[in-house]
């Protein structure tokens, strides 16, 4: 890959105390390797290791900042955009299975700086960022009453910072509310509960370990488990797929005389979760970076509408930034105006501009997400 590198950017400063100029050197290069299951995982886990690297002193002095855990990863989920400048040396298949690339890269200390400053002043503005997890796990085919792999993402997202509603919590709520929510396949009931919660965003999904024979190894009765397991993750307002990863199929085991070992199962679950879950963690942290930082989607529900309303909504939402409004979508159904809006900004800095003029005199603001705005029409 052909790289065009940035001169480095050199700053005249002044010693504290005197008035001798020093230079500055704004530019860090580091070469670092990364991994990940297909080429752009590991160019992708690069750079971030390129921000760590040579980002790390400028991240380390603001240990100190409420949320730091969160801000930090939330900035090295978008070394893509932080590390631009960046050159593959080598890649290729490495050992178990993974692939790796080596890259040389200049890591943009100020490029941090006012990353760091967009994600702290969203995070004052909206507070953490709500995550709903309800993955169903079989053993043998039998349903278990709580998920090693939703676990292990739990403890992930609770250590970054997140807000985080458990599936066992929701499935318990959904039991309370209805006798058909409990049931395993009623994944809408559970997404409507973390709805309600004002969760960002879904997670939900399905892991299944079978039994696969007793083998001895070095002289140890081992119980293996095949198995496979599937995540998905959604925005939990609008229901848009973020992400959609796999693991079609892994073995594990633990130590056992018996085929039928529900303790193999589990081990064979919590092995296999870990390299999932870490893919899953990864993408979490990217579209949420990317949401509150660099624009997303953003639906606003206005009901009552006619389509000539719904137009002029419209074309007067495009006016108001057409740097930071990308493109802006109508639709009409029974009444109900639905207005996609890509956007650089979040549904709390789009709803301070709704409830001035033009809009004030169209619809009235009900309740507002991370992505999702719902209104009444004025009269309607």
């Amino acid at each position: 890959m052909k790289a065009t590198y940035l001169r480095n950017t050199m700053v005249l400063g002044l010693f504290a105390w005197g008035c001798a100029p020093v230079l500055a050197q704004e530019f860090v290069e580091v070469t670092v390797t990364g991994e990940g299951v297909s080429a752009d995982g590991a160019k992708n886990d690069a750079l971030r290791k390129a921000l760590e690297q040579g980002g790390g002193v400028e991240i380390s002095s603001r240990s100190q900042v409420e949320n730091f855990e969160l801000i930090r990863d939330t900035v090295y989920a978008r070394a893509d955009g932080v590390v631009s400048d960046y050159k593959i040396l080598e890649q290729g298949n490495a050992a178990g299975g993974v692939m790796y690339c080596k890259i040389k890269a200049k890591v943009n200390k100020s490029a941090i700086a006012t990353t760091w400053g967009e994600v702290q002043n969203v995070l004052d503005q909206v507070g953490r960022p709500g995550v709903a997890i309800y993955i169903k796990e079989r053993i043998d085919g039998i349903l278990q009453d709580s998920s090693i792999l939703e676990s292990q993402l739990e403890n992930k997202l609770l250590a970054a910072g997140f807000n985080v509603y458990a599936g066992q919590q929701l499935r318990s709520i959904a039991g309370k509310e209805s006798a058909d929510a409990a049931a395993e396949d009623n994944i809408a009931k559970i997404q409507a509960i973390a709805k309600d919660y004002g969760t960002q965003i879904f997670i939900t999904g399905t892991a299944q370990a079978n039994a696969a024979g007793v083998k001895n190894v070095a002289g140890t009765e081992i119980a293996l488990y095949n198995g496979d397991a599937a995540i998905k993750m959604f925005y939990t307002d609008t229901a848009q797929l973020l992400a959609s990863e796999s693991l079609p199929n892994w073995r594990g085991g633990a130590r056992g005389f018996h085929t039928i070992s529900p303790q193999a199962g589990k081990k064979a679950l919590s092995g296999a979760g870990e390299e999932l879950m870490t893919t899953c963690y990864k993408n979490v942290m990217k579209r949420w970076a990317t949401q509150i930082s660099a624009g997303g989607e953003i639906t606003l529900e206005v009901e009552g509408l006619k389509i000539t309303d719904a137009i002029k909504i419209k074309k007067a939402i495009k006016a108001i930034d057409r740097d930071r409004i990308k493109n802006v979508k109508q639709s009409l159904t029974k009444g109900i105006g639905t207005i996609r809006i890509k956007a650089k900004m979040t549904a709390e800095e789009l709803t301070e501009y709704l409830v001035e003029e033009p809009f004030a005199s169209m619809f009235e603001i009900v309740d507002v997400k991370t992505n999702r705005i719902q209104a009444k029409k004025i009269g309607g």
